[in-house]
């Protein structure tokens, strides 16, 4: 499929459904899922072959119906109503905006969102995600497949701040932190403190100590939040492009409709809905 035509009115598009996906993942506290979304459509990518990738094939059957990807298809409907209302924007481009987005309203680092990507049709084969059964050197092969670093790969795990597992699609179950509706440095807070009641530690969390230059990264995360900020912002953006190649004029549209930068506005939306947020759970637990 041929790339979209980055204009001006691309990116008023664009804009908008970034508007649609707060209002989204605020009313219906689905952050985590729609971060998930994102990864796995991107995470298939395979630096030598040049295939899968942040490509929306991840929309197909054939795909989100992988088992790694169970429970996805919550998300893909929910993106679908604003993929109705934008239809220009492409299904690749419409993911990886909900990704940034769900980081956004939890309170996490804001993510430049650079649009331009094409669709495809064409699924990976099974078992090009992280196993989380599976230990160190598993994560080092998929994530130096796709051609990220031993940073990005204890950045982005620190994702799993947001939510919880399901048994019914992993079988595991429980979230990682006291505040699964917040981003922040929790997850590995939690993860040097060893196992506590009620908070999940998959093992490929818990490998994350077992190797010397990983666990360094753990520990600066850990008391360190403005770092793990400004790397998970990195690493999630390396993620969001890889096997995207964005032209000058797209950049430049971009930068002229202030995509790049969430604005004040943004800024303050996002804490009123992690207030919310908070609030929602209060009231959870009190019923």
């Amino acid at each position: 499929m041929a790339a979209p035509i980055v204009n001006a009115e691309y990116v008023k598009e664009i804009n908008k459904a970034r508007r649609d996906l707060r209002s989204i993942i605020s009313s219906k506290n689905c952050a985590p899922i729609m971060l998930r979304l994102a990864w796995h459509d991107a995470g298939t990518y395979d630096a030598q072959t040049k295939t899968g990738g942040p490509n929306g094939s991840i929309r197909n059957e054939e795909e989100y119906t992988h088992g790694a990807n169970s429970g996805l298809k919550i998300a893909l409907e929910l993106c679908e109503g604003v993929k109705a209302k934008h239809p220009k924007i492409t299904y690749a481009d419409l993911y990886q905006l909900a990704g940034v987005v769900a980081v956004e309203v939890t309170g996490g680092p804001d993510i430049s969102f650079q649009p331009g990507r094409k669709d495809s049709n064409v699924c990976p084969r099974e078992g090009r995600l992280p196993d989380a059964k599976k230990d160190f050197q598993h994560l080092r092969d998929v994530f130096y497949r796709m051609g990220l670093s031993d940073k990005d790969i204890i950045a982005l795990s620190g994702g799993h701040t947001l939510g919880r597992a399901h048994p019914e699609r992993s079988g595991f179950d429980g979230p990682w932190t006291q505040e699964p509706l917040k981003f922040d440095n929790s997850y590995f807070v939690e993860l040097l403190k060893g196992e506590s009641e009620g908070l999940l530690k998959l093992p490929s969390d818990k490998t994350l100590l077992e190797d010397p230059e990983f666990r360094r990264y753990v520990e600066l995360y850990a008391k360190d939040e403005d770092a793990f900020f400004r790397d998970y912002a990195e690493s999630h953006k390396k993620l969001s492009e890889l096997g995207f190649n964005p032209n000058a004029s797209a950049a430049k549209a971009c930068s002229d409709s202030t995509v790049l930068a969430q604005g004040a506005f943004g800024v303050a939306i996002a804490s009123a809905v992690v207030a919310l947020s908070y609030f929602y759970e209060i009231r959870k637990k009190m019923k």
